[in-house]
């Protein structure tokens, strides 16, 4: 039986180790706390082997896991940072080329950063981890339909962030997942 579970872990991780990482690095502002993210989601998966579901559902599980994980993370530190420094460099990597885009850059960064944790979580998921409304709510453990709200309301208030910062929201507005 160990067996059967050490294989099955092994196929989980590797089809979904960059999946993890991925999250884990674009939500922490050093690499260090994003391995700690990592190892401990995976740690949490090999104690819980048996919990863990299988084919796709196993890599929305586990960015349930790593949320929690993430979570506990912060609420041990003294002070939170800023850990939105990947917006910036995936922002300017789209729209790099003139003094004035910096600058829209910079405001749409801001506006970001000052979103609420949940909404920048959720449109994070949808516009870092491609996740849809049924996957989010898996992660989230929440009903599809929270997740519309959420969302629609999350999409609202970064947009009147972003004219408030005097940036058109036009070239930003996420298409429903």
């Amino acid at each position: 039986m160990d067996d059967d579970r050490r294989t099955r872990f092994e196929a989980v991780y590797a089809a979904t180790y960059e999946h993890i990482l991925g999250y884990a690095m674009r939500r922490c502002d050093i690499p260090e706390d994003a391995a700690d993210v990592v190892a401990e989601t995976f740690t949490t998966a090999w104690r819980r082997v048996d919990a863990l579901p299988q084919g796709p559902e196993a890599r929305l599980w586990l960015y349930g896991v790593a949320r929690n994980v993430l979570a506990n993370h912060r609420r041990g530190q003294v002070r939170q940072q800023s850990r939105n420094v990947a917006l910036d460099h995936d922002i300017a990597d789209l729209y790099a080329g003139t003094p004035e885009t910096s600058v829209e850059l910079g405001a749409i960064a801001r506006a970001f950063r000052e979103l609420p944790d949940g909404d920048r979580e959720l449109i994070s998921l949808v516009a870092w981890e491609g996740l849809g409304h049924d996957e989010i709510a898996q992660v989230l453990d929440c009903s599809r339909n929270a997740v519309r709200i959420r969302l629609h309301r999350a999409r609202k208030r970064f947009s009147k962030a972003l004219a408030g910062a005097g940036v058109s929201d036009h070239r930003f507005v996420m298409e429903s997942a």
